[in-house]
């Protein structure tokens, strides 16, 4: 069954309304009218069995017919501090990072990024939020993952610090410290599930002074054995072995 996600003011009472876009998606590429059933997503962690019910160029409105819990989240929460990446790099990332389970991703101003203007990266705001909700859509999820406004490591070292239960940096320098060694210390002395930051750095990788800067504010650094992964790629392996150490894949 398709799904689609809508804005909780969208969901009226036993009504939902779909905006223009869906519909015509609904119309002229999936070819669905009234009668046809669709899932619905409030973003929030509810989805419901809708009947269309009526169907034009300014809208979609159907009739509730159930609702539950959506199940595609994992109870782990991962936040991914990614640097920004060159080209369409980062936009394939928070596509997978969306399917793997990533809840929130944070874009990542380090010395190595290859652009430090946040206007340019602003304006890419609009398509980065469509591509996270056509993977979320994909993918099953429950709930839309997060995009946040870009932070420099100063700042998303110190969100970090007030708002994750573990800190993980990843550093290809890190001193023999693994990542499975890293969660199995945590898991020990935390609860199974929990709220995770994930540091990654740009192709460039992080510098020794970034490294140092998270260490101070409480982050674990670690690294992903002998092999050297691409930026756009060691955030997702990480992420994965993350969620199914934490028995969420």
């Amino acid at each position: 069954m398709h799904r689609f996600f809508v804005t909780p003011t969208a969901i009226h009472g036993e009504a939902v309304t779909l905006a223009a876009e869906t519909a015509h998606h609904l119309r002229e590429v999936l070819r669905l009218g009234p009668g046809a059933e669709i899932m619905v997503l409030d973003g929030s962690g509810r989805e419901y069995r809708v009947s269309i019910t009526h169907q034009s160029r300014s809208g979609v409105e159907g009739r509730i017919l159930s609702q539950a819990p959506a199940l595609g989240e994992p109870r782990t929460q991962i936040t991914l501090y990614q640097a920004t990446l060159k080209g369409e790099k980062f936009e394939w990332l928070l596509q997978k990072g969306t399917e793997i389970g990533i809840s929130r991703f944070v874009p990542l101003l380090t010395q190595r990024c290859v652009t430090h203007d946040r206007a340019s990266l602003s304006k890419k705001e609009s398509r980065w939020r469509r591509i996270i909700q056509e993977a979320a859509e994909q993918a099953r999820r429950g709930r839309l993952p997060a995009l946040a406004a870009p932070l420099d490591l100063v700042d998303a070292c110190q969100e970090a610090a007030r708002q994750a239960d573990l800190i993980l940096f990843l550093w290809e320098s890190a001193p023999g410290h693994g990542l499975k060694p890293a969660l199995q210390a945590w898991r020990s002395s935390a609860a199974a599930s929990g709220r995770i930051s994930l540091f990654v750095g740009p192709e460039g990788g992080f510098s020794e002074g970034e490294a140092a800067l998270a260490a101070a504010s409480g982050a674990c650094l670690i690294g992903l054995g002998p092999r050297i992964l691409r930026a756009e790629t060691a955030g997702l392996a990480a992420g994965a072995a993350i969620l199914y150490e934490m028995g969420d894949m």
